[in-house]
């Protein structure tokens, strides 16, 4: 046993002695391939600069043509039309795809329809809306969740289409207005001749639960005015009659409903003029993703590594011969 011990001991010391010289050998080759580096570039440092030069230009050339633009429109379908207007959408974008420029031209009316490039449509998740406007999206939401993730669901084609705004997306390569591209667009969604006929026969019920529900709310205003001149004038057993009568309360929470759905009765009145009702609408907004704008700093790096590349491949191919030629010697 004792006779292992220094052998170890020995055996460690010479494998940290190995290490160590291989740590100095990698550290020496590296700083040789730095100051190599440097000599490069100092040795053509003109090359360099011409590269970069040149690189600049031209990314700042191309990002000039090249330039996209992104569109919203913010839409509110009505009288259940959200799978006709996600229907449509996908209509368009394959003609986009197909470059079917004649008919985005004359049925969509987009006149010029090379600048549109892309359109994609989807839904505003207001989820606390979805909830509140009835009780079983809680419930359905709260079954649907157990069965998968709640946020993959919240955007779910089925689920998303429940909400009450969608976000119409388009890009172009050129600045446009609203007669170039979404004008056109709204009203190429909303000529459909089924839901022109829907949006007049739902307009006109609208007006008309308006002024019946007004009529009703006057009717009511009458009677609790009666009561009140009577409890007014009269002092007696009557009076805690007519105080204690649940009808007299459910009068009154009727009027109250009646108020409330007049209020939401009225803003249905603004968006009912249209089946696909515009909300809101941002045009030319300049695109920032990707390589967008950023070519006139690619460039430059990209010809520099080029250029390096070029030269390594250079050197490694004259090694190589130098080797091959001394081979057949």
């Amino acid at each position: 046993m004792s006779t292992k011990v220094p052998q170890n001991a020995e055996d460690q010391e010479i494998d940290l002695v190995v290490i160590s010289k291989k740590i100095n050998h990698f550290f020496a080759r590296l700083n040789t391939s730095i100051f190599r580096s440097i000599q490069f570039f100092i040795k053509n440092w003109v090359i360099v600069l011409i590269l970069i030069v040149s690189g600049f230009a031209i990314g700042w050339y191309l990002d000039s043509a090249r330039k996209t633009y992104s569109n919203q429109i913010i839409v509110e379908p009505n009288f259940e039309s959200v799978d006709y207007l996600y229907s449509k959408i996908d209509l368009l974008q394959s003609k986009i795809i197909s470059n079917d420029t004649v008919f985005i031209k004359n049925i969509v009316g987009v006149k010029r329809p090379k600048w549109i490039k892309k359109i994609q449509i989807r839904p505003i998740v207001e989820i606390y809306k979805f909830i509140d406007s009835k009780d079983k999206n809680f419930e359905l939401l709260e079954l649907m969740a157990d069965n998968g993730d709640i946020n993959k669901i919240l955007v779910d084609t089925i689920t998303s289409k429940n909400y009450r705004y969608h976000t119409i997306s388009f890009t172009t390569n050129e600045v446009g207005n609203d007669q170039d591209f979404a004008e056109p667009i709204l009203n190429f969604l909303n000529n459909s001749d089924y839901f022109n006929s829907v949006q007049k026969i739902e307009l006109k019920n609208l007006q008309e639960n308006i002024v019946q529900n007004d009529s009703i709310i006057k009717q009511i205003n009458t009677v609790l005015s009666n009561f009140s001149n009577v409890a007014k004038g009269t002092r007696n057993d009557k009076l805690m009659y007519y105080n204690e009568n649940t009808q007299l309360n459910d009068l009154i929470k009727t009027k109250q409903a009646l108020i409330e759905e007049q209020g939401r009765n009225r803003l249905k009145l603004i968006s009912y003029n249209k089946t696909i009702k515009e909300i809101s609408k941002t045009i030319n907004v300049e695109s920032k993703k990707s390589i967008n704008s950023k070519l006139k700093f690619y460039l430059p790096i990209l010809f520099i590594i080029l250029f390096v590349f070029i030269n390594l491949f250079k050197a490694f191919y004259k090694k190589q011969q130098i080797l091959a030629e001394n081979d057949k010697i």
